[in-house]
């Protein structure tokens, strides 16, 4: 990890003046302070990673001290100096929030031991809040199947964008088309891997939130601000931040976010230091970006700064050949965490499939998938266990469109496939179907090869249609 900040609050001039000396020379960057006041302030300015504070102090005592710096930020490392060592003296130093204890005089090779031990502490934080932002599974590109040729063109794109160390990205295409696990998997092929990947939706938040989760807040910065807050930026520092749904972001955001591309630098909400920081940002949309800053609705200078390298990716009735080959991907998945059997897919339901418009793209292939493994009791996956919208997608629309008209009157064929009597008029075509497969099933005795013969239709529609009529 990079060298860290270090605040040394002590009111003898030579311990001071050799700490300072010292830790310099070792590549930190280091504030001093001869007193409680003038500490908290350079605290509040600079935000060091770790303070050194005396016990003994002008007007200030060092565990009041260590009390306000803990106040301002909860996460502060604090160790304490004391030359009056003793063990209720320790007991109430860690009470009030110091991490490491030293008694003076000490040796160097003693402050050096004690910083090796913040550093590994601090490197375990950052480990546990990154693991509890990433996902369960570390997706790669290996993840990310596609045998057409755009789509291999698109993802050696990728690998080749993501060996570069800063290179912003932006990733547009539909809703469910796999931005996210493209984002995922350049920041895992990348340099950054061991560093954070910090994903944030831009338009799950209120605009003051968004805010505040970026850029952090100081102590006060608003009626709720009890205490000190990093920001996604700084927490990812090292790592890569994936921006979902850029195009939802104000204007005031995005003026923020424009200084972060161009400067590398972060502000916190309410202060007043500029706080470097070294990530990749990844940004994703389904909007035309293009259109909205026609519009007036996002920075031309910022939409430029994001697309340095725009990837584009297909909705997936483009990729009509890869559907097959994630349907059987999915069902894989699914078969072991359902516990099933499923081999596959026949040819009558692949068909099915790659007819289909997809306009949920690969989530909702993704999500019928699910749907369908748990429904089914055959070896390979049948058109029952589909959505009605996949199977007959033409009569399930005449269908919506029938139940959200019930009073509609329409005009019904003066004849019918064998003897049966229904109102002519004032009926929905909901109401007319559900009637006639009941009276073709009643006659039939409720073989369904008869009923579906009789009716016209294939077997596998009767027995949907019928499941939906709940016959």
């Amino acid at each position: 990890m990079k060298q860290l900040k270090i605040l040394v609050i002590e009111d003898e001039k030579l311990i001071r003046w050799s700490l300072q000396k010292h830790l310099t020379s070792k590549g930190y960057t280091v504030f001093t302070a001869e007193s409680g006041e003038e500490g908290i302030k350079i605290f509040e300015e600079n935000h060091p990673e770790v303070v050194f504070v005396d016990n003994k102090l002008p007007n200030m005592q060092g565990l009041d001290v260590i009390l306000r710096l803990k106040s301002i930020d909860d996460e502060a490392v604090i160790v304490f100096m004391t030359a009056y060592g003793s063990i209720e003296t320790a007991v109430s130093a860690m009470k009030a929030g110091a991490t490491e204890y030293i008694n003076k005089p000490f040796a160097f090779e003693e402050i050096e031991v004690i910083l090796e031990n913040i550093k590994s502490k601090i490197s375990i934080i950052k480990e546990i809040q990154l693991l509890r932002r990433q996902q369960k599974d570390i997706v790669t590109f290996d993840h990310i199947i596609g045998e057409t040729s755009v789509f291999k063109q698109i993802i050696q794109l990728s690998k080749k964008i993501s060996r570069t160390k800063t290179t912003t990205i932006l990733l547009l295409g539909e809703s469910g088309t796999g931005k996210d696990m493209f984002a995922h998997a350049i920041h895992n092929d990348s340099t950054r891997n061991e560093k954070p990947f910090v994903t944030i939706n831009c338009s799950s938040l209120p605009e003051t939130l968004l805010e505040s989760e970026l850029f952090g807040h100081e102590k006060g910065a608003f009626t709720d601000a009890k205490q000190l807050k990093k920001g996604l930026f700084e927490i990812a520092d090292g790592g890569t931040v994936f921006l979902d749904e850029i195009g939802e972001i104000n204007q005031a955001t995005q003026i923020k976010l424009l200084g972060v591309l161009e400067n590398r630098v972060v502000r916190r909400l309410g202060g007043s230091a500029n706080i470097p920081v070294d990530i990749r940002i990844i940004a994703a949309t389904n909007r035309d970006l293009k259109k909205a800053v026609d519009e007036k609705l996002f920075r031309e200078d910022l939409y430029y700064r994001l697309k340095v390298f725009q990837i584009t990716l297909p909705p997936l009735r483009e990729r009509a050949k890869d559907i097959p080959i994630l349907a059987e991907y999915f069902i894989k998945h699914y078969n072991h965490q359902f516990q099933k059997n499923i081999n596959g897919v026949g040819d009558s339901v692949r068909s099915l499939l790659m007819n289909y418009n997809w306009p949920g793209n690969i989530r909702e292939l993704r999500n019928v998938i699910e749907r369908a493994v748990i429904l089914e009791s055959m070896n390979t996956l049948q058109a029952e266990s589909l959505p009605g919208e996949i199977v007959l997608p033409g009569e399930h629309e005449r269908t919506a469109s029938a139940e959200s008209k019930p009073n509609e009157e329409v005009d019904i064929p003066r004849s019918l496939p064998y003897n049966m009597q229904i109102p002519m008029q004032g009926i929905s075509l909901y109401e007319i179907e559900k009637q006639l497969i009941k009276n073709a099933l009643e006659q039939t005795g409720y073989n369904q090869t008869l009923t579906a013969k009789l009716l016209g239709i294939s077997r596998d529609t009767l027995r949907y249609k019928a499941k939906k009529y709940k016959l």
